[in-house]
């Protein structure tokens, strides 16, 4: 038994209960420690875009470029053709780099990247244990078809 259904077990879970729900179970990482952006330690220039887009692109300065000055992290995007969207993402992807940044394993990102991977052996240990009970009928369907046969006395060799 893989040692996640080993840990399940040991909190007094019956064995024959299927545990599909912790696979499904809604997850909220913990955002307190995301660090919050402050204006004054923001350095925000808009420059020109490039890529695809033509005229329109190289004529418009709606690419944002986001400096966070005390860590020294620069974010540039030029998702869309609108600055305040782009001021917008550029903010929200800074804020994932700080709290990557500072944060490390307490991240949101990392904390969801464990769940995930919590989730996925959860899963897999389900599977494996739905493919030996699968396994096991197979081969007791296969040795009491091998006994009948051997004793059945209309058999004709």
């Amino acid at each position: 038994m893989f040692p996640v259904l080993k840990t399940l077990r040991s909190f007094g879970l019956p064995s024959g209960l299927r545990i599909p729900f912790l696979a499904r179970s809604k997850f909220t990482p913990d955002t307190s420690k995301v660090p919050e952006l402050q204006e004054e330690d923001l350095h925000e220039q808009f420059v020109r875009g490039s890529g695809p887009g033509g005229q329109s692109v190289n004529k418009s300065s709606n690419c944002v470029l986001l400096k966070h000055l005390p860590s020294g992290i620069v974010v540039r995007c030029h998702e869309s053709r609108s600055l305040d969207q782009n001021r917008k993402i550029a903010r929200v992807r800074l804020t994932q780099l700080l709290d990557n940044f500072i944060n490390g394993e307490d991240s949101v990102e990392a904390q969801t990247k464990r769940e995930n991977k919590r989730v996925s052996e959860i899963t897999a240990a389900i599977k494996k244990e739905r493919r030996e009970k699968i396994r096991k009928l197979k081969e007791s369907v296969a040795n009491a078809n091998d006994s009948k046969t051997k004793n059945d006395p209309h058999e004709h060799t």
